[in-house]
C-alpha cells in the first residue's frame, strides 16, 4: 500500500542546519527570509505571534508547535507586536545557541526552541507544494520532545551525527504533519484525513502512468464524479488531475537527477505517449525543459574540482 506522506518526506532528503533557543521580553519583531528552508519551532514558555505572508497571524503559546515546510517570508513578534511594522529587533547572543529578543533588563516572557532544515532534493519546491503551507499543533508533548532531542543531537559530537539528524528531522516532519490532520492548510495531509480522498491520492501515487480521468478515479473510490472532485479540491487545494500532474512532474524531476534513465523512459513511467509530449508538459509546468533540468541537477550534484597541489 502506497504511503504518500512518507514518500514525499523521504524524497525531500532533509538535513538539519540549525537549532537554537530564543527568548524574548518587551516588544520585539524578527523577520525571516529563508528562501525555501523549512522552519520549525516549539514554544516552551509564554507566547509569541507568527505572521506569514497571505495568512492570518497565529498566536503561539507554551506547548504549541509550528512547521513551515518551505519558508520564504514570515515574522515572529511579541504577543503585542511593536507599533511600527518596520521595526526589527536584532537578536543578542547570550550563550552558544541561545539568543535574546527585545529588552535585556527584564525577565524573559517567552522562550522557544526553533530550527531550520534544508532539502537535498533538486525538486524541493515541487515536493513542498504537495504539503500544507504551514501547520500549527497545540499541546502535543511528543513534538516538543522531538525538537529537544534534535537540539541535543545537533549540539553533540557523536558518530553518525548527520545520519541521525536526517532521520530525526524526517520523523519530526511526519509527526507534525500527520498530527495536524484537518487543522492543516489545504494540501496532502488534509486530503489524507478523508478516507475516500486518501484512497484517491494513494491510487494516483501507486499508478501515475495510468490514463486517469476523474470518472475512473471516482469509480475506484466509490464516489460520484462531482463529489470526489469537490472533496478532493476543497481538502488538497488542487483538482484530482492537477494533483496527478504535480505528482508526475515531481517523479520526473526526481528521475532526471538519476543516471541511466532516459527522457523517453521517464515519459513512459508517468503515462505520456511520447518523449515530446512529456517534454512539452514538463516545460509548461516547471518553466524549464527536461534536458535543462537534468543538466542543472548534474551540475548541482557534481563534486567540486580537485585542487592541484
Amino acid at each position: 500500500m502506497s504511503d504518500p506522506l512518507a514518500e514525499v518526506i523521504a524524497m525531500l532528503n532533509l538535513r538539519a542546519v540549525l537549532t537554537k533557543t530564543i527568548e524574548g521580553a518587551g516588544d520585539w519583531r524578527v523577520r525571516r527570509s529563508d528562501q525555501g528552508l523549512s522552519f520549525y519551532g516549539v514554544v516552551l514558555e509564554g507566547g509569541c505571534r507568527l505572521e506569514i505572508d497571505q495568512h492570518e497571524p497565529q498566536i503561539l503559546r507554551a506547548g504549541d508547535f509550528i512547521l513551515i515546510p518551505a519558508a520564504y517570508r514570515f515574522s515572529l513578534t511579541s504577543l503585542t507586536p511593536p507599533p511600527s511594522p518596520a521595526l526589527e529587533t536584532i537578536p543578542v547572543q547570550l550563550a552558544e545557541g541561545h539568543f535574546r529578543l527585545g529588552v535585556l533588563d527584564k525577565p524573559a516572557q517567552m522562550q522557544a526552541l526553533i530550527g531550520h532544515c534544508a532539502s537535498g532534493s533538486t525538486n524541493a519546491s515541487l515536493l513542498a507544494s504537495l504539503l500544507p503551507a504551514f501547520v500549527v499543533i497545540r499541546n502535543q508533548p511528543r513534538l516538543a520532545t522531538f525538537v529537544g532531542l534534535l537540539k541535543e543531537e545537533a549540539q553533540a559530537d557523536r558518530a553518525g551525527k548527520s545520519f541521525v539528524l536526517a532521520r530525526m528531522v524526517e520523523l519530526l516532519f511526519i509527526e507534525a504533519i500527520r498530527s495536524s490532520g484537518t487543522l492543516a492548510t489545504p494540501g496532502l495531509m488534509r486530503g489524507l484525513s478523508d478516507p475516500r480522498v486518501a484512497q484517491a491520492i494513494r491510487l494516483l501515487h501507486q499508478a501515475p502512468a495510468r490514463r486517469w480521468t476523474v470518472n475512473a478515479l471516482a469509480a475506484d473510490c466509490a464516489l460520484s464524479r462531482s463529489t470526489l472532485f469537490e472533496r478532493f479540491t476543497d481538502l488538497t487545494g488542487m483538482t484530482p488531475m492537477g494533483y496527478l500532474l504535480g505528482w508526475r512532474m515531481t517523479l520526473a524531476m526526481q528521475w532526471l537527477s538519476e543516471t541511466g534513465i532516459s527522457i523517453a523512459d521517464i515519459a513512459e513511467r508517468i503515462g505520456y505517449g511520447s518523449a515530446s509530449a512529456f517534454s512539452v508538459a514538463f516545460t509548461r509546468y516547471t518553466g524549464i525543459s527536461p534536458g535543462a533540468a537534468s543538466a542543472q541537477t548534474s551540475a548541482a550534484l557534481a563534486p567540486p574540482p580537485r585542487r592541484r597541489v
